[in-house]
């Protein structure tokens, strides 16, 4: 088994390390050193903090001595959860996110005079161990490439964070922001900043669940909109709201909700991230995929919020959210249109307890838009806007639970290995054409996966094993053999005597000791991370050009790998239709990977309208992009951005990461909008929205473009949403490494 693990590690560093896109992060210092910026009074900074936040001069040996050693592990026990924690704050979930674009060659100008193709070999050789400059590069202190922060804050509450963008402001710095660092671009890290850690921030969601009264419905908003999350759930037909600080990540919000499930009985359902180190501070903000919490039934992650509080890079600590809606359920909506959103300021930012916070209307000098605000955080991605505090999420009435898995230990035969295309094209049917197997649409869209080997995860109604059958029927493949290839967390709980779990985090935590290495018990796990993070963005596959006609079933089937299943159902009308996740998202059938040359000559133009010239399309799915796309040539979308270019030939003459993601028309409002909010580009990280500007526009005054109304199925050229990605056939090898990994150990 060994030989089979080392070569899908071969593959997955292959396939994940041959594309580029160049950082702009200032190259003038090679790592951070202690007393970084020591021009500045630090002292008066320190002297703003409550006692309990801390600040620290940061360096090279941190990483290196804090989280180096965690990717020596066994790979299916490394994890993040090791990670998050270490004094320093610095680590990242992938080890080489430490230097620019993951890349640890030295270069004085973020890789902008190298190749793609030399970092396609720079990969090969960091794997094989080809190079012997390799751990002189690791290891060099001095590497320009390194994209270290140089000071770190860890606050603990929110007046933390108003003097430290305080301070920033005054001094010129800028400012980086991470939870857990799960970000594939690798936006929780970069040099000469400031990073706020936000891992010591205040827990709110063990004690944050509210149950709203339903004798409020019909009532005004107060003017501290504290009724606000509730007067708006109620609006929505939900009951339940919780409250999750800056600092969760999804395995403390998972376990929050199940110990209020475990007291009160079954009652609550929140929709959320595969891996328990994924934070909604990120995951939501990308448009968050809940493939395995029930984002079909539900909607995406930016859905989910109810009520945003930050501090904005102005310094000024503000909450806000919608206060008038309407009905839109005429136009196939399940949720309200959003019609107006408010804030308030808090008068008081200096006050430590919270207890004693005044929220009070905004200063007539103060000239942030709520509604630009409301619609670029929720898909405009993370760490650019400002900084999330706390935000209310929505949470839904429970559901039983059960999952599918295939061919997976302790049932696993080679039987099952070679027919698992044909499960493949099962779970593709099911999620997007289930009336082929005589399945409705409700009962598809209460199932989802992030990869069918990953499993298949429903919530309430499903009629996954007797269409399995139906599916095996129609195959001539009815071997009970192949039936018993499919099978239920319930089958799986009784062979390891544990009882069946109620929830998707409870299932995690049930079977990781028995699934793979546990380190962590009582912990939702996350998925092993390594030395390279994937550098590939999904296609958001039309569900529209789909049903056209099954010959381009045949098409994806042949030239498309894997596929996830985290959209359609009330993943296209759970929308407020006041948020920046592209159209693209909401019309999507699923995300699929293929390789660039043939998508963008053969698929790009039949899947996307590019009638308009002037407007490039979304096309890619946010949550999962990677820190080395782009786009095709900007002066033919047909052909992909040449690998032998430079990455700064690339950056000129290629769409660039945020414009595949958002397209050029929805970016150029969330430019707009980004300008107005942080003139100063204190919060400027690599390849969120601005990043990518040149200095001189970064002054320009824009008038952010008014919001454009969202089609419940509109055209998937009116918006974007992902990075863009490299080669299906990197993403078949990628998906073929993955499945090795998690299968064979």
């Amino acid at each position: 088994m060994a030989s089979f693990a080392d070569a899908a590690r071969f593959l997955l560093l292959t396939a994940v390390g041959i594309a580029g896109n160049p950082s702009t992060a200032d190259a003038a210092s090679a790592s951070p050193v202690s007393g970084w910026r020591s021009d500045l009074d630090w002292a008066a900074l320190n002297s703003k903090l409550s006692s309990s936040a801390s600040l620290i001069d940061t360096s090279y040996d941190d990483y290196a001595g804090e989280c180096r050693p965690e990717f020596s592990e066994p790979w299916d026990s490394i994890s993040n959860h090791a990670l998050i924690d270490q004094p320093s704050g610095m680590c990242l979930p992938w080890l080489y996110l430490g230097w620019e674009m993951s890349w640890p060659r030295p270069s004085e100008n973020g890789h902008l005079n190298q190749t793609f193709n030399q970092a396609y070999q720079d990969i090969l050789d960091l794997f094989n161990d080809a190079s012997t400059d390799v751990e002189s590069w690791l290891a060099d202190p001095t590497n320009p490439s390194l994209n270290l922060p140089s000071k770190v804050l860890f606050p603990s509450i929110a007046s933390d964070v108003v003097a430290a963008v305080n301070f920033a402001k005054e001094h010129g710095l800028e400012i980086s922001v991470k939870n857990s660092g799960h970000s594939y671009q690798g936006a929780s890290s970069k040099k000469n900043t400031l990073l706020l850690n936000m891992n010591r921030y205040t827990h709110y969601a063990p004690t944050g669940i509210t149950d709203c009264d339903a004798s409020i419905l019909g009532s005004t908003v107060t003017e501290d909109l504290s009724n606000q999350p509730c007067l708006l759930s109620l609006a929505k037909n939900k009951s339940s709201l919780i409250r999750v600080g800056g600092g969760e990540n999804f395995d403390k919000v998972y376990r929050a909700v199940i110990a209020a499930n475990e007291e009160e009985g079954y009652k609550y359902h929140l929709v959320g991230g595969y891996a328990g180190t994924v934070s909604p501070m990120g995951w939501s903000w990308q448009g968050g995929l809940g493939g395995s919490t029930g984002g079909r039934l539900y909607g995406f992650g930016v859905d989910q919020v109810v009520q945003l509080e930050m501090v904005l890079p102005n310094g000024v600590h503000v909450k806000f959210g919608p206060t008038d809606w309407e009905d839109a359920s005429a136009e196939g909506f399940t949720v309200p249109r959003t019609k107006v959103v408010s804030g308030v300021c808090r008068s008081n930012p200096d006050e430590h307890d919270e207890e004693n916070w005044v929220w009070q209307s905004c200063p007539e000098d103060f000239d942030i838009d709520f509604n630009d605000m409301w619609f670029a955080v929720r898909g405009g991605g993370g760490g650019t806007w400002g900084v999330v505090t706390s935000v209310y999420l929505q949470l839904h009435d429970y559901l039983p639970f059960k999952s599918y898995l295939f061919n997976n230990p302790p049932f696993r035969t080679e039987k099952c290995t070679a027919i698992f295309p044909q499960f493949a094209e099962f779970v593709a049917h099911y999620m997007s054409a289930p009336s082929l197997l005589n399945v409705t649409k409700e009962r598809s869209h209460a199932c989802g996966s992030p990869d069918p080997r990953a499993g298949i995860y429903c919530h309430g109604e499903e009629d996954v094993m007797q269409a399995w059958t139906r599916f095996l029927d129609l195959n001539n493949s009815t071997d009970p053999a192949n039936v018993a290839c499919l099978f239920s967390s319930d089958k799986l709980a009784s062979h390891y005597n544990l009882p069946a779990p109620p929830g998707y985090a409870e299932f995690m935590i049930s079977f990781a000791k028995n699934l793979r290495a546990d380190r962590f018990p009582g912990k939702v796990p996350d998925d092993p991370p390594g030395k390279i993070g994937a550098d590939l963005a999904g296609v958001l596959v039309p569900q529209s050009w789909l049903d056209e006609g099954e010959e381009n079933r045949k098409t994806l089937q042949e030239n498309g790998t894997p596929y996830y299943y985290a959209f359609g159902g009330a993943a296209a009308s759970g929308s407020d239709q006041a948020n920046s996740l592209s159209q693209a998202h909401r019309n999507a059938a699923f995300m699929a990977y293929f390789s660039d040359d043939y998508f963008w000559g053969n698929l790009f133009p039949k899947m996307f309208d590019i009638s308009d010239k002037t407007k490039f399309p979304p096309v890619f799915g946010s949550n999962h992009a990677g820190f080395l796309t782009a786009g095709p040539l900007k002066e033919d979308w047909t052909k992909p951005c040449p690998r032998e270019w430079t990455f700064e030939e690339r950056r000129e003459k290629c769409i660039s990461f945020q414009e595949a993601i958002y397209g050029t028309e929805r970016l150029a409002r969330l430019e707009a909008i980004k300008k107005a909010v942080d003139p100063q580009f204190i919060f400027n990280c690599v390849n969120c929205v601005g990043n990518n500007l040149p200095e001189a526009s970064k002054s320009e005054d824009d008038e952010p473009s008014p919001a454009e109304a969202e089609p419940l199925l509109g055209n998937s050229s009116d918006e974007t949403s992902g990075a863009s990605f490299v080669s299906s056939f990197v993403a078949a090898i990628s998906a073929t490494a993955v499945y090795l990994l998690i299968h064979i150990m």
